[in-house]
């Protein structure tokens, strides 16, 4: 809306009250904006005037936000020209203009669970809480989610006392309401029905997941298997905004070739933990948000800053940990296999008090704060997240080992692939005379190291016939001479291999449609452990996913012409 003190002559809607939304961070930007439209949905009395407060450390990225959402933005300074009725905010370090209207501040994590850097001072503070000159005005109300917090803040804020108000944490609601569509969101985000989904979390600072241990997305991409799991994080915003996604996504750059799940710093990130079936997390509140609803947890890191008492802490007391530097694959799969449904339920009891309410209580709240009735429409529910954007690129180079049991007439190859760009991080076996091992990649691989060094060639899309297929198999092994095959499945049909001899063998493969590197892997292995390729049944071991059967069978080479 217009600002200023003839801003009535210029302005198209005339309301009741003026809301002053205060927006300093990312982080508790975004817990307003998506929380607010449901408050005052369809609301004219009520005007909106959005304020970015500069002061932050973490404030870049905040005016980008607020106009990618429509906000019309006054600056802090033009605050004095402005009578609001109450100043909204999730930031409780915000520079409270004078005055008397009152100042409700949401939170933008879970209570007051951790101590951080004091933005006015050498020292720490406690998260979440105003400073005390507010308090002491009588203008501040804290928004808690559990009557544990208001006990805990007035054990170190005596001047808090009478100050808060319980009204549940709508975040928590909204993850609790989407669990129906699971199913969507992992489609969205490219998993099978048949992969595991890891998401990594991480808060911000120096003790933080990513800060302890930065290499342990690729760790984990190295030894995940890519067709039985993905690998997604979760980033806190501050890390983002403090940083930028440049440095992010140079120093994840190996993880990122390799297929991780990176969620942008607002809104996905929801989306994305109710698709997780396991969470490896620290201190952060995105941490206690997956173990309270219901999701295997492993924690990778705890910092010193967390506060003891609080549900995170507890948290901590009850959750395994992961160790970065053991065998990250078995301590995955043994996390889901003891894990039961409620075994963090007396950890989400302490956080969240009479879950499924949060909107309607904060709605009555904000209202009561404006000395308005609250509209005559029903109260707020929680609605269900959207679905995701799919945040990961290609993978295009795998290290792909297989190894053939069985006998020669019934053999089955096991066939288990790593992303190339991280291999450096360990898990490759030493050949045997059962186990293979080679580097295939995708026509559209970027790294012509790769793809010169690479045995198996791939292409990515169908060719449209047999001759597209044979055309493009003939050239690429007579353009890359060290290579040993080159394969493209046929729109519509089965996958042709072509042989550096000049053998083309026909593959045929039972299931849904697949990547060709997976069947031109069992010729690979055939080839090097000396089976036939032509009439040959095999059994396809896609890792621990699933079987599938194949038949060999050796084609006459068509010519391209």
């Amino acid at each position: 809306m217009p600002v200023g003190h003839d801003a009535h002559r210029w302005s198209t809607f005339h309301g009741e009250r003026t809301l002053v939304v205060a927006a300093r961070t990312v982080t508790s930007t975004v817990r307003v904006l998506e929380t607010l439209p449901a408050l005052l949905r369809g609301d004219s009395r009520v005007t909106v005037v959005f304020a970015h407060d500069p002061t932050s450390a973490f404030n870049a990225g905040v005016l980008e936000l607020l106009h990618a959402a429509g906000c019309r933005v006054a600056p802090w300074e033009q605050l004095g020209h402005i009578s609001p009725d109450l100043i909204l905010s999730a930031s409780e370090n915000i520079d409270v203009p004078e005055g008397d209207c009152p100042v409700l501040v949401l939170p933008h994590g879970v209570g007051f669970q951790k101590r951080v850097p004091d933005s006015r001072s050498s020292r720490e503070r406690l998260s979440g809480v105003v400073p005390d000159s507010l308090l002491e005005s009588g203008r501040a109300w804290l928004a808690v989610s559990h009557p544990a917090q208001e006990e805990q803040l007035l054990a170190t804020h005596p001047k808090a006392a009478g100050r808060t108000l319980l009204v549940g944490d709508p975040c928590f609601d909204e993850l609790i309401a989407s669990r129906t569509r699971r199913k969507a969101y992992r489609q969205a985000l490219g998993v099978a029905d048949d992969q595991r989904l890891v998401m990594v979390s991480s808060t911000w600072g120096p003790t933080s997941l990513l800060g302890s241990h930065p290499d342990l997305l690729p760790r984990l991409l190295a030894r995940l298997p890519c067709d039985e799991a993905r690998v997604g994080a979760i980033v806190h915003p501050n890390v983002w905004s403090a940083h930028g996604a440049w440095q992010l996504h140079n120093l994840q750059a190996a993880a990122l070739d390799a297929g991780l799940l990176l969620m942008p710093p607002i809104h996905a990130w929801r989306s994305a933990l109710v698709a997780a079936d396991v969470l490896v997390g620290d201190h952060g509140s995105v941490t206690l948000y997956g173990a309270a609803t219901g999701t295997p947890l492993l924690l990778a890191a705890f910092g010193h800053e967390a506060v003891p008492g609080t549900a995170v802490h507890s948290l901590a007391a009850v959750a395994p940990r992961i160790d970065p530097r053991g065998d990250l694959r078995q301590q995955v799969e043994d996390v889901v296999r003891e894990h039961t449904p409620q075994r963090y339920a007396t950890v989400a009891a302490q956080a969240f008090a009479e879950p499924g309410h949060a909107l309607a209580r904060l709605r009555a709240a904000l209202y009561q704060l404006l000395k308005l009735p609250e509209p005559a429409s029903p109260p707020p529910a929680s609605l269900v997240l959207p679905v995701p954007d799919p945040p990961a690129t290609p993978v295009t180079s795998w290290q792909v080992t297989c190894d053939v049991t069985g006998d020669s007439t019934t053999p089955t190859v096991t066939v288990h692939r790593v992303p190339a760009a991280v291999t450096a991080y360990g898990g490759a076996r030493p050949e045997s005379s059962t186990c293979f091992t080679h580097l295939a990649c995708a026509d559209d691989e970027r790294d012509l190291r790769l793809t010169e060094s690479a045995s198996v060639l791939v292409r990515r899309d169908p060719a449209p016939t047999p001759v597209g297929a044979l055309r493009w198999i003939e050239d690429t092994l007579t353009r890359l001479p060290g290579s040993l095959l080159a394969a493209s499945s046929v729109r519509g049909s089965n996958c042709l291999v072509g042989l550096r001899d000049g053998r083309v063998v026909e593959v045929a493969v039972t299931g849904p449609a697949m990547d060709p590197c997976l069947p031109t892997a069992v010729v690979y292995a055939c080839l090097r452990a000396g089976l036939a390729l032509d009439d040959a049944q095999v059994t396809l071991r896609i890792g621990e996913v699933r079987d599938e059967d194949v038949v060999l069978r050796l084609r006459p080479t068509l010519s391209p012409g």
